[in-house]
């Protein structure tokens, strides 16, 4: 038994099996080299004993888990340095096991590292086996890490007892990130924020991010892209005994890619961040018994209000006066002289429509849909735990929804739910930086107006749905982009090097497609008749689709009008596009270079 385990670990060494040490290697994405491994505690395998798990449900108490993490770490250092592996070495380690190593000035963690591994490549990885305790105490025991010349590391983060008040109060010098954060990045957008966000926070508090779990290609692809500096997992290399000493060539080929990663979009609303308080407009109150002739006085002397809220004494809305219906009633014969001294809650509308201040507009919206026109022209009563604070009015109500799905529309189309302008221009500008190749590929329907004006709107849209699906199926999700632009019109940003084929197939589908939304008669005619734009009787073809593209060479040199943009790329696309619409087969192709375009041949 190692001299720095507890005296009273002995029983649950005699408990063992043999043990072994496996070595998983951890990957730095830039230079697409081992940063190091991270040694991990086996039994015999085949047996109940194997997993490390197994092995740590055999030890009776702290004292046992501590002798037998010690254990561990000094076969993991042993078995380093008799392997003479590179990089660094990421030993796992409790709360506790650390504090028994570091007390009496470190001693102990000093004789366990005598003779094996040079403190410098050693990373303590401070594990959720046993919670930590106080932060701040076991912080201070830490520090003595730095003066034996050892780095730390925050394990499992996003899991456990492994948080936030533990990452500002240890400061560790790297951040593995759990494989719950890891899992979903390439598909989820909000999985990917989150992985965005950390990174950010690592970067503020000085931690280095490796990213754990990582299974796929495609999520190796979006953490690179995303910034992740390193990473471990099955898709980069397994536990082994004896580990491999370099990444292997289709991990360092992914890491090297000019090509760049698809990241998931979020089908973006803005819903979350409006709400009633948006719309608030102060405006004064009356009471139930106040008169109609002080009510009408009210609307005299403020000619902008649309409305009077009628509040108790608890300032609690009991209903509300339209200025309009109001006045219009005075204006009628005798009106004054029956109503004018009455209480004016006789002629409210005692059901008012109210809204808590913090209510969404969505909320509001769907009410809005569901109620009267006279709830939208007299508008609503907002409150703030069922007090009054003010009103709204319907026509700011729909003005503030019409922003937020015109807003929305640039995020995603709201039709086909496709990323919209701002992640299409956002992607290309990706591309551009990273030097990427790639085709961007303009895609609109052909005689697409008189099949819509005769069919009718709902025919239309499934038309359009239709080419979205096909568009969407002929791409590679993992390196094609496909977005939105408005109307008919879509583009596609192709890296996949078949993306000539994928083009012409899509073509080929929709045009087979788009007969079957045809009557037969039509379909028989070869087209249908309709008004030209000048409102001309005149025979249109059968919808066809035009895909025109954009070769864009990789690392494209400055022009002189100054870098080549996401607007040239669709100035460029667009060009292609009516190419392609002379075209008999209804695709063309064109080339930008140092800014300019040039038709060029068959693909």
């Amino acid at each position: 038994m190692s001299v720095a385990a507890p005296a009273s670990a002995v029983a649950v060494f005699e408990r063992l099996p043999p043990l072994h040490t496996v070595f998983q290697p951890i990957v730095v994405f830039e230079s697409a080299e081992l940063l190091g491994y991270e040694a991990l505690l086996r039994g015999p395998q085949g047996t109940d004993l194997a997993s490390p798990d197994a092995l740590f449900r055999l030890a009776r108490n702290v004292e046992e888990t501590v002798g037998l993490e010690i254990r561990a770490a000094r076969l993991a250092l042993t078995r380093f340095a008799e392997l003479m592996l590179p990089g660094l070495l990421f030993i796992n380690f409790s709360a506790s096991s650390l504090r028994h190593l570091l007390a009496d000035g470190g001693r102990a963690m000093g004789e366990l590292l005598r003779d094996t591994v040079p403190a410098s490549r050693v990373v303590l990885e401070l594990t959720e086996q046993v919670r930590v305790g106080d932060p701040t105490a076991l912080a201070r025991a830490l520090r003595l890490l730095h003066e034996q010349g050892l780095r730390y590391a925050l394990d499992d983060f996003g899991s456990g007892h492994a948080n936030l008040d533990l990452l500002i109060a240890l400061q560790p010098q790297f951040l593995k990130l759990d494989k719950s954060l890891v899992r979903g990045v390439a598909e989820c957008s909000r999985t990917l924020e989150v992985m965005r966000s950390l990174l950010d926070l690592g970067g503020t508090l000085g931690a280095s991010v490796i990213a754990e779990g990582i299974e796929t290609a495609d999520e190796l692809a979006v953490l690179r892209d995303l910034g992740v500096p390193f990473g471990q997992g099955f898709h980069l290399g397994r536990p082994l005994a004896e580990p491999a000493r370099a990444i292997g060539e289709d991990i360092a080929n992914a890491l090297g890619s000019a090509q760049i990663a698809v990241f998931p979009q979020a089908v973006r609303s803005n819903w979350s961040g409006s709400d009633a308080g948006r719309l608030l407009r102060e405006a004064p109150t009356v009471a139930p018994n106040q008169s109609n002739n002080e009510v009408l006085s009210l609307f005299h002397a403020q000619a902008e209000l649309h409305a009077l809220a009628v509040v108790d004494d608890h300032g609690v809305p009991v209903g509300l006066i339209g200025r309009q219906r109001f006045i219009d009633r005075y204006a009628a014969p005798y009106h004054r002289e029956l109503f004018g001294r009455k209480p004016c809650i006789l002629l409210a509308n005692r059901q008012p429509v109210c809204f808590e201040r913090n209510a969404t507009i969505e909320t509001m919206a769907q009410v809005l849909a569901q109620g009267s026109q006279q709830d939208l022209a007299d508008g609503f009563v907002i409150t703030e735990g069922g007090a009054y604070v003010g009103l709204a009015t319907g026509a700011d109500l729909i003005r503030a929804v019409t922003e937020i799905r015109m807003e929305a529309a640039r995020y995603a189309n709201p039709l086909t739910l496709l990323p919209g302008n701002i992640p299409l221009n956002r992607h290309i500008e990706r591309l551009l930086d990273a030097g990427a190749p790639f085709c961007a590929c303009y895609a609109d329907l052909n005689h697409f107006k008189p099949f819509n004006d005769v069919y009718g709107y709902w025919k239309g849209d499934e038309m359009i749905k239709g080419a979205a699906a096909i568009l969407a199926d002929v791409c590679d999700p993992a390196r094609d982009f496909l977005g939105h632009v408005g109307g008919d019109d879509f583009l596609l940003l192709f890296q996949s090097p078949d993306w000539a084929a994928r083009a012409r197939s899509a073509i080929a589908r929709f045009n087979e497609a788009a007969r079957a939304l045809y009557d037969a008669s039509d379909r028989a005619a070869g087209g249908i008749h309709g008004e030209d734009r000048h409102g001309r009787t005149t025979f249109f073809p059968l919808v066809t689709l035009a895909i025109g593209s954009v070769r864009v060479a990789g690392n494209l040199p400055q022009t002189l009008e100054g870098r080549v943009g996401s607007s040239d790329i669709a100035t460029a696309a667009a060009a292609a596009k009516r190419e392609a619409k002379k075209s008999a087969d209804g695709f063309a192709l064109v080339e930008l270079t140092r800014g300019r375009v040039a038709l060029i041949g068959e693909v």
